[in-house]
């Protein structure tokens, strides 16, 4: 989606909050939109940690920025949005994959990047996609807080801005990392 349309895109959901159709013109829409810019694309991946679709993800990921818009048009904390914007997708994602679960099979939705820009030899690709199936495996058999504390690690996120996103402690999240970051570098050795 490029910067336009997603431009276009909050626009329309705030126009449908606010009831008016213009562009950002507000210091809150403009605010709504720059955190739209800069976040979209981390937030896209940490909800397909959840094993959303991409469509629900982007769903996810609207109304976070409806929540957001709403939550600054009330005059709210600004106290770390970054944290706050994530703690609310977190909450959205685990809420529609439960909804998920319960009304429908578990898709099996891509969530990791291929490699671009690099077209490797047949055996460069079996090892690598060996190792990528391995830590795949060792990832997906982690506990789900481990895999969220190292996805929102991934995404550039303090520790302290994790604990408030996962609601749970800063050592918690230490211990998450240190745990999970061990066996996925076991793994990687065999």
């Amino acid at each position: 989606m490029s910067a336009d349309s997603a431009d276009d895109v909050v626009a329309m959901s705030l126009s449908g909050v606010t009831g008016v159709d213009h562009r950002a013109t507000t210091p809150v829409e403009e605010e709504v939109i720059g955190l739209f810019d800069d976040l979209r694309v981390p937030l896209f991946r940490y909800t397909l940690a959840f094993r959303l679709s991409s469509h629900d993800c982007e769903d996810v990921i609207q109304e976070v920025f409806l929540a957001l818009f709403q939550h600054l048009q009330q005059g709210r904390s600004r106290r770390n949005l970054r944290g706050w914007i994530f703690r609310v997708a977190h909450n959205l994602a685990l809420k529609k994959a439960n909804s998920n679960r319960r009304h429908q099979q578990e898709q099996d939705a891509p969530w990791f990047d291929e490699p671009a820009d690099h077209a490797p030899n047949a055996e460069e690709q079996l090892v690598w996609n060996e190792r990528r199936l391995r830590l795949l495996s060792v990832f997906d058999a982690l506990p789900d807080g481990d895999r969220f504390c190292l996805r929102l690690r991934a995404e550039g996120l303090s520790y302290r801005e994790i604990a408030e996103v996962l609601d749970i402690s800063i050592g918690s999240v230490s211990e998450y990392l240190t745990r999970s970051l061990a066996r996925l570098a076991r793994a990687d050795r065999r």
